[in-house]
């Protein structure tokens, strides 16, 4: 019982899912129409991305970018790749992937500099770059992934409506880093060879092949919303369980039963008519504020799934979920797990991280939350 709670109160957001999917169950009795109300097809897709992407961790796929950056010269020219890394990595393997992959590197790097004054607002631009940049592919994160496979839109015409925003964010990351070093602008960035990502084993290329492959079925699967999906989850563990049996068990099988949670009590609560007939008059038209808020409380990827059900202008509730992770640590999954990297390394420095990091995203939430809400406006349908 001891270990249970320990756990618990661990894995946090996994507690607040379960509690909400248990009292729920008592709003509205669990039935076979429960069971098909949860979005399987997004649980599928969500697990065959967390396996195929636990791989690339391991087998360090992205170890070219690890030996370009450490022959960059200055900090400004070393954060902009590291940032930017971060940004257009998360477009396809999700931002929390994106910052395991970047967020100690540039750690390393950094220190390796002698230039530890800087991590904090450029890990923080990490984090923003991750939010912002995995925006505009429909599975750059978690709450894309499930509300693209709700919107039934093409994904060129997915990613057309998130252009806007995306651009507008890679600029604001230039600016922001130009002001972090406007007084070293040539600080310098010296490091040596040992940072350069190491190499690959060769013993070890058919493992880093099959990653690959799988990787592509899976996005195929995402794009054409075939019905076969289930087909292609058997074909990744299938080939998992061949090339590497033991990642099945190292898979972020949390953050699964989080959304299974999270879906549990969405549909309990859509099922219930007084509460849903409550929150489509609350939710409707003041969607892009309740994506917002209701993040700061339950993240944006449960704030989705929650909100979905009650929802008019699908384009208020994307862009105000992808717009959340800005305000607070609660806002993004991918905010957390920034911090938790951060204090493994600097124990005890905790409150500094919040600071800083609050103070680099409201920054830049002050930036981009009007024009959101203005292209909110433009329908996505």
């Amino acid at each position: 019982m001891k270990k249970i709670l320990t756990f618990l109160k661990k894995e946090l957001m996994l507690t607040v899912s379960l509690a909400a999917a248990i009292i729920s169950l008592f709003i509205t009795p669990p039935s076979r129409a429960l069971l098909t109300e949860i979005d399987w097809h997004t649980l599928g897709t969500l697990f065959m991305m967390l396996c195929v992407l636990e791989g690339f961790k391991q087998e360090n796929v992205l170890r070219p970018l690890a030996a370009l950056s450490a022959r960059l010269k200055t900090m400004p020219a070393l954060s902009l790749f590291l940032i930017f890394g971060v940004f257009f990595s998360s477009m396809f393997v999700t931002n929390d992937v994106s910052l395991i992959i970047f967020v100690p590197l540039t750690i390393q790097l950094f220190r390796e500099a002698g230039q530890e004054r800087f991590i904090l607002p450029v890990i923080s631009m990490e984090n923003i770059a991750a939010i912002r940049g995995s925006l505009l592919m429909p599975f750059g994160s978690p709450q894309n992934l499930f509300l693209y496979g709700q919107s039934g839109v093409s994904t060129p015409h997915f990613m057309l409506h998130m252009l806007p925003l995306c651009a507008m964010s890679a600029v604001l990351l230039v600016i922001f880093v130009r002001v972090l070093y406007r007084r070293q602008p040539q600080a310098p960035a010296a490091i040596v060879s040992r940072f350069a990502g190491g190499s690959w084993d060769p013993a070890r290329r058919p493992r880093r092949i099959a990653y690959v492959a799988l990787f592509a079925l899976i996005l195929l699967t995402i794009v054409t919303r075939t019905s076969l999906w289930p087909a292609a989850v058997l074909i990744v563990v299938a080939v998992i369980a061949v090339v590497n049996r033991r990642l099945l068990k190292q898979v972020d099988y949390v953050l699964i039963v989080t959304f299974f949670c999270f879906f549990v009590f969405s549909s309990s609560i859509a099922g219930n008519p007084h509460i849903a007939d409550l929150l489509t008059r609350a939710v409707a038209g003041r969607e892009y504020w309740w994506a917002i808020g209701l993040s700061q409380i339950i993240s944006n990827v449960p704030a989705s799934i929650v909100l979905y059900p009650f929802t008019e202008n699908f384009a208020g509730l994307i862009y105000g979920a992808d717009t959340a992770g800005l305000c607070s640590l609660i806002g993004s999954l991918a905010s957390v797990i920034n911090y938790r990297i951060y204090v493994r390394e600097y124990p005890g420095q905790g409150g500094q991280f919040i600071k800083v990091f609050t103070l680099v995203s409201w920054a830049f939430f002050a930036i981009v939350v009007i024009p959101g809400l203005l292209l909110s406006r433009w329908p996505f349908f």
